[in-house]
């Protein structure tokens, strides 16, 4: 069977993933490089997620906001761009006789953006606004206090937008040094996907377009240094009509061999509106509105949590019964049906995200960007299919210890040592 996918490598390392898809008339062009949050030094803290805001306040050709704006709104295209701790993304959609023209805005932004100083400053104001926006929501800034709380003062630990003191001293010399030794051909991958009448042709388009990118090696992320002993736990003090907690625990990274099975635990414990973990904590018990559980896997470290919005006064029960869920999980195997529908759900959703564009870019962008080779939907199905009873339990048993177990929480607390009762299982 054809690979639904090409993939081509330039000679200055920049790579290039196709993706032709038959049934849609839209295209999106998708520029992820391997730099974010966990590449920065304190001084420069929220710089990677500043950056993308910079890059969309003018080039030479488009000179200022409207200007970038103006070119896709005018034939209906949709773009965005987003940082994470690894990687930072540029994306375009149009409809696909637009290709050209998303190719060279994405481009053009991406290598020709002019870092003004004055842009610079007013930005500034924005982004402080931003964070204020996720200090304000407890749903979002819980995430935040979780990785601080397992990484501590280290770049897998801070706000990917930073902090405010550090964001009003950033300078234009600070973004042209990063963009020196962070963007590059080598850590760069271009995914395009959806419409696409003449694959060959792309590579000429490509080569043209990104001609000026920086072929210098890029430098490396700061590896995220991992030690526990006894259950931890943080409790943020705030007036709140609901507490907001993520508790869970210490996993594995991105490349465990086990990757796959911790996916269909995920799936069991809090797959959707049917997950053990939704049943238990909501509907059984009406201690939630919102409850779910998934895992996160870096390049480095990873952990699988729980998350939910509780009374203020029931917090306590929910953090019973979800500790339960976990404890149930891993004493004895799940059932046939139970694997059966937790497989079934992964690959249905799967597949219906996968008819997104959009969703195709970041899919195998993401997998040649880390592992430097691309899974197909089919070989990674296989893996799913291979998940037995046993290993979920077995991997259950390797992550649900009380030793890797942490606790994160938002509300009106003052002592936290009821809590950390709870965590002594």
């Amino acid at each position: 069977m054809d690979k639904p996918y090409q993939k081509y490598t330039f000679k200055n390392g920049l790579r290039l993933v196709t993706v032709p898809m038959a049934n849609t008339k839209a295209v999106t062009v998708l520029v992820l490089v391997g730099t974010g949050s966990k590449y920065e030094t304190k001084e420069i803290n929220g710089i990677s997620h500043f950056l993308e805001h910079m890059f969309f306040k003018g080039t030479k050709k488009r000179p200022n906001t409207l200007a970038i704006a103006e070119t896709l709104d005018r034939v209906g295209g949709q773009f965005n761009a987003f940082t994470d701790k690894e990687y930072t993304g540029y994306w375009s959609k149009v409809d696909g006789k637009h290709l050209d023209l998303a190719i060279d805005w994405v481009s053009d932004i991406f290598l020709n953006s002019r870092i003004d100083t004055k842009e610079i400053e007013k930005e500034k104001g924005v982004i402080i606004e931003e964070i204020n926006m996720y200090l304000d929501e407890p749903i979002n800034y819980i995430e935040w206090l979780w990785d601080k709380l397992l990484y501590g003062d280290q770049p897998q630990g801070w706000f990917i937008a930073g902090e405010k003191e550090i964001i009003r001293t950033i300078k234009r010399n600070d973004f042209i040094h990063y963009l020196k030794n962070h963007y590059s051909s080598h850590n760069t991958v271009i995914a395009i996907a959806g419409e696409i009448n003449k694959a060959d042709e792309l590579k000429n388009k490509i080569k043209k377009h990104f001609g000026k990118i920086n072929t210098s090696q890029p430098k490396s992320k700061i590896v995220a240094v991992e030690k526990q002993n006894n259950p931890k736990i943080l409790v943020h003090e705030k007036k709140t009509d609901q507490a907001h907690l993520y508790i869970g625990f210490r996993a594995f990274d991105m490349f465990h061999k086990d990757k796959y099975v911790l996916d269909v635990l995920s799936a069991v414990l809090g797959g959707g509106m049917s997950s053990r973990m939704w049943i238990s904590v909501r509907e059984q018990r009406g201690l939630a509105y919102y409850v779910r559980s998934a895992d996160v896997l870096y390049s480095d470290v990873g952990y699988y949590a729980t998350q939910a919005g509780v009374d203020n006064n029931r917090v306590e029960d929910a953090i019973r019964v979800i500790l339960n869920e976990y404890k149930l999980i891993k004493n004895k195997k799940i059932n046939p049906k139970e694997l059966r529908k937790a497989k079934d759900m992964i690959k249905g959703r799967t597949i219906l995200s996968m008819e997104s564009s959009s969703i195709q870019t970041k899919f195998y962008a993401e997998q040649e960007l880390f592992e430097n080779k691309i899974l197909t939907l089919d070989k990674k199905f296989a893996k799913i299919e291979a998940v037995t009873a046993e290993d979920i339990q077995r991997v259950a048993k390797d992550i649900f210890k009380p030793e890797k177990l942490n606790l994160a929480l938002i509300g009106p607390f003052k002592d936290k040592s009821k809590f950390e009762k709870l965590l002594k299982i």
